[in-house]
């Protein structure tokens, strides 16, 4: 049995690793690594039983979607396609980066993977009715993102990421409205937020800001209208933030961590990075 690329027509197969597995992607989310990157999958009897994803970034690559479905674990098929999106990524000339859990991160160390920085997933239940939290706002501008920002937040981006992603943020664009957010400060574009829909909870993601003032202005508008389940991905050096989300109602399910493939050092700013896209998609 060896791997072959993922059809469109068999998303729902995937969808349902995702499922079973609990985990929060949508069709939208497969589709993005079908248009921008490559989806290994194992079948049997025509139907999609494991898979693993890459998306490239410039000088690196993420791997990401490693599932397998229960019947068919612990026959080797997840580290069969993590090796092939290792070879994959590196004969194109990327870099390997991945976000690992505390189980994986051991297996990826094994792989040659190095941590670089750690996060944390944060939760908050399901409201029925959003409730305006406490930022201080003086001297920020927060609105809705335009078209006149665009070009400039995906500069700013790509600054704070360590590669352009435009295309990423593009298809994050207008999946959760109340998240596409942009900060301001004299004039000058200090900040960001985007979002989307999840199959159990929304995500918050990515949140890059010039400090931690600015990342709660964001946070503020967008909790303010947003009434169901939530998760946000942030970085354990943001403490103050962290802190204040869970005022906010967060609590911490799961910590992970960055990983790159045969380096140590990170690509992106540690500074303006509050959270991360998520673990799919970095």
């Amino acid at each position: 049995m060896q791997p072959a690329p993922l059809r469109p027509s068999e998303i729902a197969d995937a969808q349902a690793l995702v499922a079973e597995a609990g985990w929060n992607q949508t069709h939208a989310d497969w589709q993005v690594f079908l248009d921008c990157g490559q989806v290994q999958a194992f079948r049997v009897d025509g139907r999609v039983i494991a898979t693993a994803a890459t998306l490239p970034y410039g000088a690196f690559g993420w791997i990401s979607m490693v599932l397998v479905a229960a019947a068919f674990r612990r026959q080797g098929l997840a580290a069969r396609l993590m090796r092939r999106a290792i070879d994959d990524l590196v004969e194109a000339g990327h870099v390997p980066v991945l976000d690992a859990t505390p189980a994986g991160r051991e297996v990826y160390r094994q792989l040659g993977f190095a941590d670089t920085w750690g996060f944390a997933r944060l939760a908050r239940p399901a409201t029925p009715t959003p409730a305006a939290v406490d930022s201080p706002t003086e001297g920020i501008s927060v609105g809705l993102i335009t078209n006149a920002d665009w070009p400039g937040l995906v500069a700013y981006d790509t600054a704070a990421f360590g590669a352009d992603r435009g295309h990423l943020l593009a298809r994050l664009r207008g999946r959760l409205r109340p998240a596409d957010l942009v900060a301001h400060r004299d004039g000058r574009l200090v900040g960001f937020l985007l979002g989307r829909n999840g199959r159990i909870a929304s995500h918050l993601g990515p949140l890059i800001a010039n400090d931690a003032a600015i990342a709660r202005a964001l946070l503020a508008r967008a909790l303010a209208l947003i009434g169901g389940a939530i998760f946000i991905d942030l970085a354990d050096s943001k403490s103050e933030t962290r802190a204040w989300l869970e005022a906010c109602g967060f609590a911490a399910q799961r910590p992970l961590t960055r990983m790159v493939h045969n380096r140590r050092a990170a690509f992106d700013d540690g500074t303006r990075t509050f959270a991360v896209v998520g673990p799919e998609f970095g």
